[in-house]
C-alpha cells in the first residue's frame, strides 16, 4: 500500500521555519557576491602588490592602454605592502605583466593601469610582485604636506640659526662671508614674511580643497569636450566638403565677374550715375510722393464704385436749365453726375 506524503500544514513548523530561514540566508548571501560568482559576476580577480596606494580606491577603473577592462575591488595591507585586488574582464593578463598605480586627473583621481606580459596567463592566486608594479608622485598631497611641514617651522629661531652661523664664520674669506650675509638677510626677510606666508599657503590649501570637491565637474567638462571634438572629428569630411564647394563657388563668380567685366562696367557706371542723381532729388522725391498721397485717395475713391465713376461739376452751364443724357441718367447743371464707364 502506497503511503500519501504528510499534508503541509501538518508538517512540523520548526523545521519549516529552519529551512525557509537558512533558504533566505543562502540568497541574501549569494545577492551580495553575485559578482564574485563564475556564471554571474563574470571577469578574473588578480591582485597585485605596491609599496603605497597613493590614493587608489575600490571601484577605481582598471585600464589596459587605455582602455578600461574591470575595475579595483579592495586594498588591504599584507606582508608590510598594499596589496590591490581588481577584476578584469575579457583581457589577456600574462604572468609577466606590470601593474601601475596613475594620475587619471590633474585634481588626483587614479586608476590601475596594466601592461600584459607573458606568454601563459597570470594564476589569479599569484599576485604581480612589487618589483614589476609603481606608485605614482602624488602633487596634491604634497602640497598639502609643504603647507603642514612649513608652518610647524619656528622662523624665528631658523633665522637666529643663520645668524649665529654668519657669526661663527665671521673671520672667513670675503666670499663665504657675503654668501652667510646674504644668506642671513634671507632669513630675516622669510621671518618678517611668516605672516604672508601662512596666509598663502592657508589660501593654497583652500584652492586645492576646492578642486579636490569640483573633481566631478572638471571630469564631466572634460568628457563633453571630448564628445565635441569626437562630433567634429566625425563631420570633419562634411566640413571639408562645404569649404572645397565655397572654394568652387567662389572661383566661378570670380571668373564670371572677369568674363562679363565689359558688360558690367557701364552697367555699374550707370548706377552710379542713377543713383547719385536719386541721391541728389531726394528731398524733391519725398515732397512728389508725400503731395501724390492726396491724388491717389480721391482717384481711389473716383473709381471705387466698380463699373461707375462718380464726378461733380459745378456752374457748368449758370442760369440754364439743361439736362444731358449720359447712360441712361438725366444730368441736372450743379447735381452729382454717374455715367456708365462704358458710355
Amino acid at each position: 500500500m502506497a503511503r500519501h506524503p504528510k499534508p503541509f500544514r501538518d508538517r512540523n513548523p520548526v523545521v519549516i521555519g529552519a529551512v525557509s530561514l537558512t533558504t533566505i540566508v543562502v540568497l541574501v548571501l549569494l545577492a551580495f557576491n553575485a559578482r564574485s560568482l563564475p556564471f554571474i559576476g563574470g571577469g578574473t580577480v588578480y591582485s597585485a602588490q605596491f609599496s603605497e596606494a597613493a590614493g587608489l580606491r575600490p571601484d577605481d577603473p582598471v585600464r589596459i592602454a587605455g582602455v578600461k577592462v574591470g575595475q579595483v575591488e579592495e586594498l588591504r595591507l599584507a606582508d608590510g605592502a598594499v596589496t590591490v585586488e581588481f577584476r578584469v574582464e575579457d583581457a589577456f593578463v600574462g604572468d609577466r605583466s606590470q601593474a601601475a598605480i596613475r594620475i587619471e586627473t590633474v585634481l588626483g583621481a587614479k586608476y590601475l593601469a596594466l601592461v600584459p606580459r607573458g606568454t601563459e596567463e597570470l594564476d589569479p592566486d599569484d599576485a604581480i610582485p612589487l618589483e614589476r608594479t609603481a606608485s605614482p608622485y602624488d602633487v596634491v598631497e604634497a602640497f598639502a604636506d609643504l603647507s603642514t611641514t612649513v608652518e610647524e617651522i619656528d622662523t624665528g629661531q631658523l633665522a637666529a640659526s643663520f645668524e649665529v652661523l654668519a657669526e661663527t664664520f665671521a673671520e672667513t674669506p670675503d666670499e663665504v662671508q657675503a654668501s652667510l650675509q646674504g644668506l642671513a638677510r634671507l632669513s630675516d626677510t622669510i621671518a618678517s614674511r611668516d605672516a604672508e606666508l601662512e596666509r598663502l599657503l592657508s589660501a593654497t590649501r583652500d584652492v586645492t580643497a576646492v578642486l579636490a570637491d569640483r573633481n566631478g565637474e572638471f571630469t564631466r567638462l572634460i568628457v563633453d569636450s571630448n564628445t565635441l571634438l569626437t562630433e567634429v572629428q566625425a563631420r570633419r569630411q562634411l566640413i571639408d566638403s562645404i569649404l572645397t564647394n565655397t572654394q568652387l563657388l567662389s572661383d566661378q563668380l570670380t571668373g564670371l565677374v572677369g568674363d562679363n567685366r565689359e558688360a558690367l562696367t557701364p552697367a555699374l557706371q550707370q548706377l552710379a550715375t542713377v543713383t547719385d542723381i536719386l541721391s541728389r532729388n531726394r528731398v524733391a522725391l519725398g515732397e512728389t510722393v508725400e503731395n501724390f498721397a492726396p491724388f491717389v485717395r480721391v482717384f481711389t475713391n473716383t473709381l471705387g464704385s466698380g463699373r461707375w465713376f462718380d464726378s461733380f461739376v459745378d456752374n457748368l452751364l449758370p442760369g440754364v436749365v439743361a439736362s444731358v443724357v449720359c447712360g441712361g441718367t438725366e444730368l441736372v447743371p450743379g447735381g452729382l453726375v454717374t455715367c456708365d464707364g462704358d458710355a
